[in-house]
């Protein structure tokens, strides 16, 4: 199928969704997926999980995470209707399972799996852990710092600025639509997830976001691997300062806490991260106990 008319198809599907979600015509709509085309050949898949993202190439698909087996299928599935297949290149932007668990989807269709190595290192420690080894397809291509390929039209680049949501996040860079896949290393109004055991840190998580702001400009778009009720998955570099802000903030308060000869318990009991009114999700928990186990590390 023509590029065009698949783009045309997509954001009529979407369209539909949309209002499906808003329970208007839902019995007409069974299809719990959406798929946003965002611009230039890039858009967006989302259902259970982190957020995946794909870029149309003339030779075939670059696919950015792939959430769990059923939704990469329900992707794939999708793609091949409207004529794409060739799938080139599947990046993880880390290693959890919402967002390499549907790798194993991909086995035998495409050409390259990559991430950090770190990343991979990580995948392969919490898949022995779980015994899950014959569920995993693991990258068959790693890097260190950047990495760069052109897929026409566009140019995909990796970039690793240290540890933060984990110790091997990726921002992924499709750079002629200048759309930047953020994958967990930003939770849109969402609490996050601070994976300590898989080398997080939320003091450099901050200048990992800096150093993005500072390499990026200010008609990126940018691509979340979650948000709260009621926000987007896509936004601007305005969302990046609100979330490392809100990282600052919860350091700060728990510090503040810890100097008052506050308790953990007393502190996990916490309902709003003063400066950071706007998370009002589950899961406040898990960043004030990180936060927690951070400052007392010596």
């Amino acid at each position: 199928m023509h590029r065009r008319t698949f783009l045309q198809n997509t954001a009529l599907t979407f369209g539909a969704m949309t209002l499906a979600q808003k329970g208007i015509l839902s019995s007409l709509f069974e299809d719990p997926w959406k798929i946003t085309m965002l611009r230039n050949d890039v858009g967006i898949f989302e259902e259970r999980g982190g957020t995946i993202a794909f870029l149309l190439s003339k030779k075939g698909v670059v696919f950015v995470d792939s959430q769990f087996p059923d939704q990469s299928k329900h992707l794939l599935d999708e793609l091949k209707k409207r004529g794409e297949k060739e799938f080139e290149l599947l990046i993880n932007t880390h290693h959890h399972g919402d967002h390499s668990g549907g790798n194993i989807t991909f086995k035998g269709i495409v050409d390259h799996v990559m991430a950090h190595e770190n990343s991979l290192i990580n995948q392969q420690k919490t898949a022995v852990i779980n015994k899950s080894e014959d569920k995993q397809l693991y990258p068959d291509l790693t890097y260190t710092d950047t990495w760069q390929k052109r897929y026409r039209p566009d140019i995909v680049s990796l970039h690793y600025y240290g540890a933060g949501h984990t110790n091997g996040d990726s921002f992924v860079h499709f750079e002629h639509a200048n759309i930047v896949h953020c994958g967990d290393l930003v939770f849109n109004r969402r609490h996050p997830f601070v994976d300590r055991t898989a080398g997080a840190n939320m003091k450099s998580w901050m200048e990992v976001l800096n150093k993005a702001l500072a390499k990026f400009d200010k008609e990126t778009m940018y691509v979340f691997g979650h948000a709260g009720a009621g926000y987007k998955v896509t936004g601007t570099a305005d969302d990046l300062n609100q979330f490392r802000d809100y990282l600052g903030n919860v350091l700060k308060f728990v510090e503040g806490e810890i100097k008052a000869g506050k308790t953990k318990e007393e502190v996990l009991k916490t309902t709003i991260i003063p400066g950071g009114e706007e998370w009002k999700t589950d899961g406040i928990k898990r960043p004030l106990e990180a936060a927690w186990d951070e400052l007392n590390t010596k």
